[in-house]
């Protein structure tokens, strides 16, 4: 028994270490597989491999139009546009980056395929659109529709007194209030008959005539496509005051002035011999101080009525 198991372990151990001896059989059935056939072509290399010689066309830019109007069914807008076309992508510090502009009425930007935003302003009216430009085809004419108007200011004193031009200035503020209690400037430092243009709506305008405290506030309607002009009305008049030693003579100078309302409240200070202030319409006293004295004069102010007060040294 022994010997038989023995026999049968040498045979196995030839059979693994004797190299196999080759078989016509076999020879045949892999000659069967075309794709082992030493004549079968193979696709080219160059095939699986990118042409490197070939060049790759950029993007062809479109020439786009760009107008505006104050309403939809106005006029374009010929002069006084201020065109700006940004990337919608922020760079580095945050900022959309410009990458056109024009000034004046219509406009036409040659731009790649892709995403922008248009905006144009006219004067303190604006609009915004989002454009996309396509890879093929042309781009149609963009038209903006502002919704904007304009007002121009100017004020009188009294009934009908011009008020002079340096002497009047106009404030524009937006009729909502904000989350601290103010509402929003629009623009500041507006001269008269100066056309200050806005979108359409309700804007709250300040008059200031002088530096003093005549002061009138009025709610003006901006309508798309008209220019509505308003005359504000000041009850206030320009006041000079002088220290003298007898009636109508020289200012004396180095005199320090203070004006007090009625109710006692400090509303103006000057150190001049000839000062000239703008008072709103009320009872005043005039105080004036020259070398350690005193003087003073109660006064009345009319609107439209410029006047001169005197005090007389004592």
């Amino acid at each position: 028994m022994r010997v038989h198991r023995f026999v049968a372990r040498l045979a196995l151990m030839l059979a693994v270490s004797l190299p196999a001896m080759p078989s016509t059989g076999a020879d045949d059935a892999f000659k069967s597989f075309k794709q082992l056939d030493s004549t079968a072509k193979m696709p080219k290399l160059k095939a699986f491999s990118p042409d490197f010689g070939a060049t790759l066309k950029p993007p062809v830019a479109k020439n786009i139009v760009f107008e505006a109007k104050l309403t939809g069914d106005g006029e374009p807008v010929q002069q006084g546009l201020s065109w700006r076309v940004f990337s919608p992508i922020p760079a580095d510090d945050g900022k959309l980056p410009l990458v056109a502009s024009s000034e004046g009425g219509s406009a036409d930007f040659q731009l790649s395929p892709g995403d922008y935003f248009v905006n144009v302003s006219f004067g303190r009216a604006g609009a915004t659109k989002k454009l996309t430009v396509p890879e093929s085809g042309d781009v149609d004419k963009q038209v903006l529709v502002l919704d904007a108007g304009g007002i121009l200011l100017n004020a009188v004193s009294g009934d009908d007194t011009r008020i002079p031009t340096a002497d009047l200035k106009f404030s524009v503020y937006s009729s909502e209030t904000q989350e601290d209690g103010e509402r929003g400037l629009v623009m500041a430092n507006v001269k008269p008959n100066t056309i200050v243009r806005l979108n359409t709506g309700t804007y709250h305008v300040v008059s200031e005539y002088g530096s003093v405290n005549a002061v009138v506030r009025a709610d003006l309607k901006v309508e798309a496509g008209k220019l509505t002009e308003a005359t504000i009305q000041h009850r206030a008049s320009q006041i000079s005051f002088k220290l003298v030693s007898e009636a109508g003579g020289e200012a004396i100078a180095d005199t320090a002035w203070s004006i007090l309302t009625a109710s006692g409240d400090v509303v103006a200070e000057s150190v001049s011999a000839f000062p000239v202030m703008v008072l709103a319409e009320g009872g005043y006293t005039a105080i004036a101080r020259n070398k350690d004295k005193i003087y003073q004069k109660d006064f009345t102010v009319e609107a439209g009525h410029n006047i001169d007060v005197e005090l007389i040294l004592n």
